[in-house]
């Protein structure tokens, strides 16, 4: 049930982004999000006496907002503005192939195999759906992508030992800070504008897809272990593209399927290594 939930939660966010920038500007929906998102863990991490012991490598933990937070969400929010939310979860389907990369490991031949299918995959999706709203938005999602990459090994490296209820809190409450001054003196004319749907588009995204996905990942993490837990990565997708023709009637065409047949494929075999030899605790999935 947890996994289920899992793939859900962390699936259903870019149909919810594609809704809230109707009306909410990219930076104030991560503001909203990360704000939200905080107001909710940050109880929990202090009754768990973890935010003290995350702010000590106060760095790390602002490189790993900046990366995992800040820019991609920013990045997303406004790419949504021109992309379908489908096309979106299947470009960021490819970030445990840009983690293979950045990892910079030595590469098996199954493991080049898997890079190479992946990639086939992406540029199958870019080349027939990529032109849709420009080259600005395909850039964007593409720096997405590298930044989910990134996070987690930001963490590996320097806050594999952070409680990590502690590091999202925290993450989510710098985020927020960092946004506001930009943000803040336009809220009460978007509180006056913006419409319903939107509105409660944002609200979830900030409750759901953000808080309370984090408190699922980390139940999931307890009963399965981080390597399993991780398998959502190649569900997620499915389910944005699921959503996205049910609810927004998005488009889905044959090779649609066929590329994301290929990303998961790619993903799968150029992680397959990693995957066996890593420590359950220091792998994690990027959050959306």
């Amino acid at each position: 049930m947890l996994f289920i939930a899992m793939s859900v939660v962390w699936g259903v966010p870019y149909l919810l982004i594609k809704v809230a920038v109707r009306d909410i500007g990219p930076a104030e929906l991560v503001f909203v999000r990360t704000a939200l998102g905080a107001l909710l863990l940050l109880p929990i991490a202090l009754y768990r006496k973890e935010v003290r012991a995350s702010l000590r490598p106060w760095l790390p933990l602002l490189a790993y907002t900046v990366v995992e937070v800040g820019i991609p969400w920013l990045l997303l929010s406004h790419a949504e503005q021109e992309v379908d939310s489908a096309f979106t979860g299947l470009v960021i389907a490819g970030v445990p192939l840009a983690a293979a990369l950045i990892a910079r490991e030595r590469l098996s031949g199954t493991r080049i195999a898997g890079l190479v299918t992946g990639l086939a995959g992406v540029g199958l999706l870019v080349g027939f759906h990529g032109t849709t709203g420009g080259p600005v938005p395909l850039l964007e999602l593409l720096g997405v992508v590298i930044c989910y990459a990134s996070g987690p090994l930001i963490i590996e490296r320097w806050l594999s030992d952070v409680p990590r209820y502690g590091v999202s809190a925290v993450s989510l409450a710098a985020g927020a800070l960092l946004f506001a001054p930009f943000v803040a003196p336009g809220l009460p004319s978007l509180a006056r504008t913006v419409t319903l749907r939107p509105a409660l588009a944002a609200v979830t995204l900030a409750v759901v897809c953000t808080a309370l996905a984090f408190v699922l990942f980390f139940a999931l993490v307890a009963e399965v272990g981080g390597v399993r837990a991780t398998v959502i990565t190649f569900v997620n997708p499915a389910v944005a593209v699921i959503l996205g023709a049910a609810v927004l009637h998005e488009k889905i065409t044959p090779l649609t399927v066929g590329a994301f047949v290929l990303i998961l494929a790619g993903s799968f075999l150029a992680t397959r290594k990693k995957i066996s030899e890593e420590p359950a605790e220091k792998r994690e999935p990027a959050a959306v």
